[in-house]
């Protein structure tokens, strides 16, 4: 399966790829199937994401190299047999894929082998992405003499950065792509906000947000998180029954037949409306969400939209009497953390978490911005300036966590900034987050797909509908 951009495109990004280093070759390992209990039964194939932006080619086994002095683009894979077609069908040869991509240079998997081993006996450089499958490990430790201990950190940097330089900017093909995922991602949330009530197991609701994605000729783009103990920040559990005065809390995104993602967060009560205690609590998280989309655009660091989330959140909590102090005091020092203890957003693209694979602090982070070491703060995926082009999440969230409560209380931790006596009313409070994919543009920003319930009305309204 072929993503939807034309062969010109496939061939300028390669064309763009090799200006990243200045000689030898570019090695781009496709992924292969993997067998869930034995070889035969498969889980479900997905390509890598990266030699899919660069080839385009949705099919195992396969080997993509560019030639950095030559300028050429080599792909490498085994046409099938009469045996596989008995069971497949027949597939289009490897030339007639090439073909479909811009790629004139096609030989069978042998030949990329022997493509670097011949570089590598003349001290060429290879320059490769970090493995993180232990199969492409294998072709490293096979074909250029690479410890398997070693594949991760002998990766190339420059080859590293050259792609999350390209990557990271999305083109408006790729942008119409996201929005697709969006929508299918919309049309499942509504139809878990409908279905969710007391009696109903999450099970049911994880099946209905997956049968729908595959409905809609999708896919879910990670395990779902459907739960009511939304405070366990990823708990891909379903195995609760909804009871009335609970939370659902709903992190779900489908990815498209081009393997674009979604990434959408919604909370809701089981019950038709919010009690008022859950309904302070969510428009807190709300407004800490909708302050950053206001301000989103190019050349803002994204940590800075981090700490202005985390200060609305102790300004709203510090209303409830569950903070207290100067709120710039209690963001620097990190008391937020007990209540918001993730990272704002990330990335997203051909991946939920887009170029994971490459080094979160590579995609994230640069020489000028550096992940911060406190508690909550170090895991914001993305901390660096925004570009025109970035699609990212914005997601903030506020969870009563009962152990990460008590152990703080127990170490006296911010107890100029946290009411702990106040929090007893909510250790069964569970967590809530709201989560949207937001496009950054020179001056502003946009918030992809057709809008999903978000505010306490329009969530009310469709529960009670």
């Amino acid at each position: 399966m072929l993503l939807p951009f034309t062969s010109e495109t496939y061939s300028q990004r390669r064309s763009e790829l090799l200006k990243s280093v200045t000689s030898g070759l570019i090695l781009l390992l496709g992924n292969e199937e993997v067998g869930r209990n034995y070889k035969a039964n498969i889980y479900e194939f997905r390509q890598d994401s990266t030699f899919l932006y660069y080839f385009g080619i949705e099919q195992p086994n396969l080997v993509g190299i560019l030639d950095v002095e030559e300028g050429t683009a080599h792909l490498f894979g085994n046409d099938i047999g009469l045996d596989d077609i008995i069971w497949t069908g027949q597939q289009p040869s490897i030339a007639d894929l090439g073909a479909k991509v811009g790629v004139e240079h096609t030989a069978d998997i042998a030949a990329a082998g022997e493509m670097l081993q011949k570089a590598v006996q003349q001290g060429r450089s290879v320059h490769y992405l970090p493995p993180y499958r232990l199969r492409n490990a294998h072709k490293l430790e096979q074909w250029l003499d690479v410890p398997l201990e070693l594949a991760q950190s002998n990766a190339s940097i420059a080859l590293i950065k050259g792609v999350v330089a390209q990557r990271s900017i999305k083109s408006e093909a790729e942008i119409t792509e996201m929005e697709r995922a969006v929508d299918i991602t919309a049309v499942i949330h509504k139809a878990l906000m409908r279905k969710a009530r007391p009696n109903i197991q999450e099970a049911l609701l994880a099946g209905i947000a997956k049968g729908t994605a595959v409905g809609m000729n999708g896919d879910l783009a990670y395990p779902p998180i459907v739960t009511v103990n939304g405070q366990t920040l990823h708990n891909h559990h379903h195995h609760n029954t909804l009871q009335s005065g609970q939370l659902v809390l709903v992190d779900a995104g489908a990815e498209t037949t081009s393997r674009y993602a979604g990434d959408i967060t919604r909370t809701f009560p089981v019950d038709d409306t919010f009690s008022n205690q859950q309904k302070e609590i969510y428009n807190i998280v709300l407004d800490a969400e909708t302050s950053v989309i206001r301000m989103l655009r190019a050349g803002l660091a994204y940590r800075d939209m981090h700490i202005l989330a985390a200060a609305r959140i102790v300004e709203g909590l510090k209303g409830l009497g569950l903070m207290k102090g100067d709120t710039n005091e209690a963001v620097a020092a990190g008391a937020h953390a007990l209540f918001f203890p993730h990272g704002l957003g990330h990335h997203i693209g051909l991946d939920v978490h887009d170029m994971e694979d490459l080094g979160e602090d590579y995609v994230g982070y640069d020489e000028h911005i550096r992940r911060s070491k406190q508690f909550g703060t170090a895991y914001l995926r993305l901390g660096k300036q925004l570009q025109a082009g970035n699609v990212i999440t914005v997601e903030p969230g506020i969870y009563f966590i009962p152990e990460l409560i008590d152990r703080w209380q127990s170490e006296g931790k911010f107890t100029n900034f946290i009411n702990y006596n106040a929090l007893d009313a909510y250790r069964d409070f569970s967590g809530i987050r709201i989560e949207d994919n937001v496009l950054i543009t020179e001056n502003s920003s946009r918030v992809l797909g057709d809008p999903i319930p978000k505010t306490v009305a329009e969530v009310e309204a469709l529960r009670s509908a």
